[in-house]
C-alpha cells in the first residue's frame, strides 16, 4: 500500500528552553522530509526558533530566572502544515495574551522576535483557539519568492 506523505506535523513540548531547539530540529527534518528547498528550510527554522522561544517565555515567565517548580512545567505545541503555497507554522502557548512588538536597543539580547517574524515571513498573525486558554501565533514562508522580492536582488 502506498501511503502520501503527511503534510501535517504535530509536535507538543514542555515549555522549557530546551524545547526550542528541539522545535528547531523537529522543523529541519519534517522539512527536508517534504523535500522543501534548503532557503525555506532556514527560514521556517528561525521562525521557530522565535516563535517557541516567545511560547516558553510566556508559558512559564519565571522560567528564564530559575527553573520551574517540579510538576509545574506547562506545554507548547508546534504544528507544520505544507499547503499549496506555503508551509505554515503555528505555536500554541496557554497565555491568553496577544503579542506585542517591543522596541529593542542595539545591546539587547531578546525583543526583536516578532520584528524578525515580520521580516522573513509572507503573512504573520495569532488567534485564541476555542476552548484553549491560551493563543496560537502563527507564521507563513511561501514556497516561491515572489517576482517583486526576486527582482530586488538583481
Amino acid at each position: 500500500m502506498i501511503q502520501a506523505n503527511p503534510t501535517i506535523s504535530d509536535l507538543t513540548l514542555a515549555a522549557t528552553p530546551n524545547a526550542v531547539s528541539w522545535a528547531r530540529r523537529h522543523t529541519v527534518d519534517i522539512l527536508r522530509r517534504w523535500q522543501l528547498s534548503s532557503e525555506i528550510v532556514e527560514t521556517a527554522r528561525l521562525l521557530v526558533s522565535e516563535l517557541t522561544t516567545n511560547a516558553v517565555r510566556h508559558t512559564n515567565p519565571a522560567s528564564t530566572v530559575a527553573p520551574p517548580a517540579p510538576g509545574k512545567v506547562g506545554t507548547i505545541s508546534l504544528r507544520l502544515r505544507l499547503t499549496g503555497s506555503s508551509v505554515l507554522i503555528m505555536v500554541s502557548d496557554c497565555d491568553p495574551r496577544p503579542p506585542s512588538r517591543r522596541v529593542a536597543d542595539d545591546n539587547a539580547t531578546c525583543g526583536r522576535g516578532l520584528l524578525l517574524a515580520e521580516a522573513m515571513a509572507s503573512r504573520w498573525g495569532y488567534y485564541h483557539p476555542a476552548g484553549h486558554g491560551g493563543k496560537v501565533v502563527w507564521a507563513e514562508v511561501p514556497l516561491q519568492r515572489s517576482l517583486s522580492s526576486a527582482s530586488s536582488c538583481l
